[in-house]
């Protein structure tokens, strides 16, 4: 049995990633760990059980897409969206990432989202994210098939759909005329 002390939080289950029981996640550790054969714990009903990784694919800068053994459908895997993931401190420290930021892993969940201006409308789907500046941007390709850079503050975001992907912005004129 798993004891509470035997483990620390590397990570959360986001969503569900197709119909085969695949996930989406966020790990603070490598990937290696659930690639050796280590266990994600997860806390069941009170109970820490143990899963393993039957593939391990890189998503973004500190997300992953894994598929777990006996977790074979999409009702499965919803039952362990947003759960916490444990790993076992005995075997941590070799996995640690340093420069570990969990804002920069959420980021990586919006490629792909829809950004719509309140006075333009739509403007394109997000293709990437720049946080090589100190100011962080959406690249953004639009409807026209230019790249856009906008930047991503919550000054221009009003407000974010996640059911349908779509960052609602109101974005100062002329901006879009810059790019």
């Amino acid at each position: 049995m798993i004891r509470e002390d035997e483990i620390s939080a590397v990570g959360k289950l986001l969503k569900t990633h197709a119909l085969k029981g695949e996930m989406n996640v966020i790990l603070e550790i490598t990937p290696e760990y659930l690639d050796e054969g280590n266990p994600a714990i997860l806390d069941i009903d009170g109970i820490f059980v143990p899963f393993y990784a039957e593939n391990v694919r890189t998503k973004g800068n500190f997300s992953y897409l894994v598929k777990f053994e006996g977790i074979d459908s999409e009702i499965e895997a919803k039952k362990l969206v947003n759960k916490t993931i444990y790993a076992l401190r005995a075997r941590l420290k070799e996995f640690m990432i340093e420069n570990y930021d969990e804002e920069y892993a959420i980021y990586d969940d919006l490629i792909g989202w829809t950004i719509e201006d309140s006075d333009s409308g739509v403007i394109g789907k997000v293709v990437d994210i720049d946080t090589n500046t100190e100011n962080e941007l959406f690249i953004v390709e639009a409807t026209d098939g230019r790249n856009v850079y906008i930047p991503l503050t919550e000054d221009f975001i009003e407000k974010m759909d996640e059911e349908g992907k779509t960052i609602y912005m109101r974005l100062p004129d002329g901006l879009l005329d810059l790019n």
